[in-house]
């Protein structure tokens, strides 16, 4: 009986060996050559906190990254995706981002990959909810961490030694890094000047090191395994279409979608929160973007992109002027957000594409906080202009 019970765990471990044992070159050739291009709108959250396909994507000048969080999987006709791909566009959008990827995410990531940002175009849109007044939480932030980027923060000499200090003390606020005896250990060795934890962290590094590298090879794994499905709604209709007739084309997919309500939301969405409006009245009296960690956090990314010579366009996104009213959240409060959130940008001489205006435009937004429809319209163009190398991003279709 016991020799019965010791065999199958004898070859499972054998099997685990050998696994973990295959070269990661060897990995890597058996990787589909069309990975990277299958995974641009995957939306896979193993790519997301992985490595390898971001790097492959960064070294191919075909495409544009697209940062942001959940309004990238709100595919429809008038989205960046199918926009460029239709209209026979020089790039190809590789979207990253779902949601509760906030700024502190969007950081690790980028540090992973800061060798590679040098001149890289890129695109980030920003999310107004993000920023609450008590910054992101654990539900957010522990969905989205990646040990691998953890890890690999901890040994990466391509930033900023003082803008890794900052990142790693905000990182150790969160249960994935504090409950990580080893991680903590390195991270807060680079903290202090206590010789017993520079000392402890001495003695962990190699063990540190070797568990990357097995982070590394599972990241690999996970490659060749592939991923998700895309579901995109496909349409050739985006094509050859001025800009002002591009938006004429959306009020009218909008108004179709978007008949059971008086907030421009569509049916589907609407139809979620019906029975929840009476107690969301009046809900955020007194509330404001205008405060919070989040633009601490921000402020890490806006140093990384900045000190890796990356050209990135931040698209900032307004709120549905009409729901927000009905929850009674305060016009001065989210102006507040808008007003600090620019200033933040071009105080790093970055570009913003400012959309803030358009709260109470028909059809701008398709939910109550996700961009859609025309909100993609007026996005698509301030891409294709800050892709074309205009001087200024035009938030305007004319």
């Amino acid at each position: 009986m016991k020799k019965a019970l010791f065999s199958p765990i004898l070859i499972a471990f054998l099997g685990l060996v050998m696994i973990i044992g295959i070269p990661n070159n060897w990995i890597i050739s058996m990787i589909p050559k069309n990975r990277v291009a299958q995974s641009a709108t995957e939306l896979n959250p193993f790519m997301f906190q992985g490595k390898y396909v971001q790097d492959k994507m960064l070294e191919d000048p075909r495409y544009l990254p697209i940062y942001g969080s959940s309004e990238l999987a709100r595919l429809d006709r008038f989205h960046p995706n199918n926009y460029f791909q239709e209209t026979g566009a020089d790039f190809t959008p590789f979207l990253v981002g779902r949601g509760g990827m906030e700024s502190l995410i969007h950081f690790l990531n980028f540090s992973e990959h800061a060798h590679q940002l040098k001149g890289k175009k890129l695109v980030f849109v920003l999310s107004p909810q993000w920023f609450q007044p008590e910054g992101t939480d654990e539900t957010h932030f522990v969905p989205n961490y990646s040990s691998l980027q953890g890890y690999d923060l901890a040994f990466n000499k391509n930033i900023n030694p003082e803008l890794k200090k900052k990142a790693m003390k905000r990182l150790l606020q969160f249960s994935p890094v504090q409950n990580d005896p080893i991680l903590s250990t390195m991270y807060r060795a680079e903290l202090t000047k206590d010789p017993w934890i520079k000392r402890e962290s001495y003695l962990v590094r190699p063990i540190a090191f070797t568990y990357r590298e097995l982070l590394e090879k599972k990241d690999l794994y996970y490659t060749l395994a592939g991923g998700f499905s895309s579901k995109r709604d496909i349409s050739p209709s985006v094509k050859n279409k001025s800009w002002t007739e591009l938006a004429e084309q959306a009020d009218r997919y909008g108004e179709k979608r978007a008949t059971n309500n008086a907030f421009y939301i569509s049916n589907y969405q609407y139809n979620k929160i019906r029975k929840l409006l009476p107690s969301l009245k009046n809900s955020k009296t007194g509330a404001s973007y205008g405060k919070s960690p989040e633009y601490d956090d921000f402020e890490l990314v806006l140093d990384l992109l900045k000190d890796s010579g990356a050209e990135p366009l931040f698209i900032s996104v307004p709120v549905n002027g009409k729901w927000y009213d009905y929850t009674d959240f305060p016009q001065e409060g989210r102006t507040a957000y808008y007003d600090r959130i620019k200033k933040q940008i071009e105080a790093n001489d970055f570009r913003v594409a400012d959309f803030s205006n358009h709260e109470y435009d028909p059809y701008f937004m398709k939910d109550t906080i996700h961009i859609g429809w025309k909100g993609w319209v007026y996005v698509d163009k301030a891409i294709k202009d800050f892709y074309d190398g205009h001087e200024n991003t035009s938030v305007a279709l004319e």
